[in-house]
C-alpha cells in the first residue's frame, strides 16, 4: 500500500504516521509539510511545500492506495481571521481531493468533525460541512469522514481550555447516553487507528464513522 498524508505534524496524524510506518504491508508514505517533521524512517518521505502554491501542492500529490486529510487549524493560530481559518480547513482539504482524484486515487479518508453542517451557523461546523460536500462531490471509489468529538491527547501547543475540558469530558462521558454517545470525547491515538483500518478495508460510497464506529474499528486493530 502506498500512503499520502496531509496534516502529519498534528494530534491524530501523527500517531496515523506511527501507524502505517509499522504495517508491514505499507510500501511507502508521503507526508505533505509546511516543515520538516523530526522522524526518520526507510518508508517515509517528506515533501515540505507551500500549500498556497497550487502548482507545487498539485505536483506533490502522486499516484498512492490512499490519501488521509489530518489537516486542522485553531482560532488561535490564524488569530480570530476566518478567511485564514478557511484558507487552511476548506481549502488544503478539497483542493487535496481534487488533486488526488487527478492522480487516480480512489480511497480519500478525512478527519471531520461531529456535528459538521454546510448550514450550521456555528462557524467551524459550517466549514466542516462545507468541506464534506464538497469532497463527496468528487468520484472516489470510497470516502470515509470521521466525525470524532473533543480529542483527547497530548498536543505540542498549549490551549488551556481544551486541556480543562479533556479533564472533565472523561466524567461526562457517562452522562452521554442513546443519541448524545456520539459526543463523548475520544483518543486521538483511537481515531488514528480507526482510520487505519478503513484504509484495508472493502468499502465503497460514502460513509461517515461517529464515537461508536471508531471505537470499534480501533478495537479491530487491537484484536487482530
Amino acid at each position: 500500500m502506498k500512503v499520502i498524508i496531509l496534516g502529519a505534524s498534528g494530534l491524530i496524524g501523527s500517531h496515523l504516521l506511527q501507524l502505517v510506518l509499522k504495517d508491514p504491508n505499507t510500501l511507502s508514505v508521503i507526508a505533505l509539510l509546511r516543515k520538516p517533521l523530526s522522524v526518520s524512517h526507510p518508508k517515509l518521505e517528506q515533501r515540505i511545500l507551500d500549500f498556497t502554491d497550487t502548482t507545487i501542492f498539485e505536483n506533490a500529490i502522486t499516484a498512492a492506495d490512499v490519501i488521509f486529510c489530518c489537516i486542522g487549524t485553531t482560532q488561535k493560530k490564524v488569530k480570530g481571521e476566518k478567511d485564514a481559518y478557511r484558507k487552511i480547513d476548506y481549502d488544503i482539504p478539497v483542493q487535496a481531493a481534487k488533486y488526488a482524484v487527478a492522480a487516480g486515487i480512489q480511497k480519500y479518508i478525512l478527519v471531520s468533525a461531529i456535528g459538521a453542517n454546510a448550514k450550521s451557523k456555528n462557524f467551524y461546523l459550517q466549514l466542516k460541512g462545507e468541506v464534506e460536500e464538497a469532497i463527496a462531490a468528487l468520484p472516489f471509489e470510497f470516502l470515509g469522514i470521521v466525525q470524532p468529538s473533543l480529542l483527547i491527547g497530548h498536543r505540542k501547543e498549549k490551549r488551556t481550555g481544551e486541556k480543562i475540558a479533556q479533564l472533565l469530558m472523561p466524567v461526562f462521558n457517562f452522562l452521554l447516553l442513546g443519541s448524545l454517545a456520539r459526543y463523548k470525547s475520544i483518543k486521538a491515538e483511537t481515531v488514528a487507528k480507526a482510520m487505519f483500518k478503513l484504509s484495508s478495508a472493502p468499502l465503497k460510497g460514502i460513509q461517515k464513522f461517529t464515537y461508536k464506529e471508531i471505537r470499534v474499528l480501533s478495537d479491530w486493530i487491537v484484536s487482530e
